[in-house]
């Protein structure tokens, strides 16, 4: 089964810096695509980024210009750095990686706090 390890969250300021890390583990089928989703109290989970093995790559028109997706070589990693937060962006930050054979996982959150 397809296991997510999420790590990177934490407290920062406005106009501060985090990155955050996932690495996904599946046993003997491929992993084509990973992102990151979010989800605030009281509100829906949203589309944070996301990355394919194509490389093509899909971010929120909320953080376009801030946020930066990128897949580590050699292993199911996948960072997101995210510059100049904004308090809006408050919220716990799920890895998503999606396998177009067997479905979509989902790791357990990490929690990202801005200040204000």
């Amino acid at each position: 089964q397809v296991q997510l390890v999420e790590s990177g969250g934490g407290l920062v300021q406005p106009g501060g810096s985090l990155k955050l890390s996932c690495a996904a583990s599946s046993s003997i089928f491929s992993i084509d695509a990973m992102g990151w989703y979010r989800q605030a109290p009281g509100k829906q989970r949203e589309l944070v980024a996301m990355t394919t093995l194509r490389g093509t790559t899909n971010y929120a028109d909320s953080v376009k210009g801030r946020f930066t997706i990128s897949r580590a070589s050699a292993v199911n990693t996948v960072l997101l750095q995210m510059n100049s937060l904004k308090p809006e962006d408050t919220a716990v930050y799920y890895c998503k990686a999606v396998s177009y054979a067997r479905g979509a996982y989902w790791g357990k959150g990490t929690p990202v706090t801005v200040s204000s």
